[in-house]
C-alpha cells in the first residue's frame, strides 16, 4: 500500500504533466476557436466577452434601506430604536429619568 507522502508526490507530478499538456495543446485550441469564431460569424459581444456583461456588480453586504426613525432627540437626532447600542442622547436622557415614549415622533400612529 502507497503512503501518503508517495500519493502527494504521484499527484504533484501529475498535475505537472496534465499542466504541460495544457500549454502544448493551447495553440491548436486557439486556432480551431479562432476558425469557428471565422466560420460561424461571431463577434465578441456574442461570446460575451464585450459591453455590459464585462462590466461588474458590487455585491451588496446589507440591507440598503434604513429603517424608519421613531424616536426623535432635543436636538433633532432620529433613531429607530433598532438593534445594537443606543444613541448618546437616548442613554443620557434614560438616565436623566426621562422615558422613551416621550420623543417618539408623532407620526408613527
Amino acid at each position: 500500500m502507497a503512503t501518503y507522502l508517495e500519493l502527494r508526490a504521484k499527484g504533484e507530478k501529475l498535475l505537472a504533466e496534465a499542466e504541460e499538456l495544457r500549454v502544448k495543446e493551447l495553440d491548436d485550441v486557439i486556432q480551431d476557436i479562432k476558425e469557428k469564431i471565422k466560420a460561424y460569424g461571431l463577434s465578441a459581444q456574442d461570446l460575451g466577452l464585450s459591453g455590459a456583461a464585462t462590466v461588474r456588480r458590487k455585491r451588496s453586504t446589507g440591507s440598503t434601506t434604513k429603517a424608519a426613525a421613531k424616536y426623535r432627540g432635543p436636538n433633532g437626532e432620529t433613531w429607530s430604536g433598532g438593534r445594537g447600542r443606543k444613541p448618546r442622547w437616548v442613554t443620557e436622557a434614560l438616565a436623566a429619568g426621562k422615558k422613551l415614549e416621550q420623543f417618539a415622533i408623532s407620526s408613527m400612529k
